[in-house]
């Protein structure tokens, strides 16, 4: 049974933005590789951190909105573990209301860019 699940994560900064597209493209690949379809993806730029973390006070921020076996987080987290561009991750499975909240949000932004 597929879930519903988020992940957002932050890159050093130190990436260029094809270097940043690259390393979500890996993740992204990664988890339709096994089995999981890919429901949304936002890339939102660099930010400033809230505290630094490994000496860096800004990092790329993005987050990928998907389904998947629930078996496969372990996988994705160790990937994100073993990504030297990885600061920080968080991997969270949506319940319903999380799930519809994120549908609207998403329709929205379909909105937003067809303007």
């Amino acid at each position: 049974m597929l879930n519903h699940y988020e992940a957002a994560f932050v890159l050093t900064p130190v990436l260029s933005e094809p270097q940043m597209k690259e390393a979500v493209d890996k993740f992204e690949k990664l988890l339709t590789e096994n089995g999981g379809s890919i429901l949304s993806r936002e890339e939102w730029g660099l930010k400033k951190l809230a505290y630094p973390i490994q000496g860096k006070t800004t990092g790329f921020y993005a987050l990928l909105q998907f389904d998947v076996e629930p078996e496969m987080i372990a996988k994705l987290e160790t990937a994100f573990r073993r990504d030297e561009r990885v600061l920080r991750f968080l991997t969270t499975r949506l319940d319903k209301y999380a799930y519809e909240y994120s549908e609207k949000r998403r329709n929205v932004n379909l909105k937003k860019e067809e303007a």
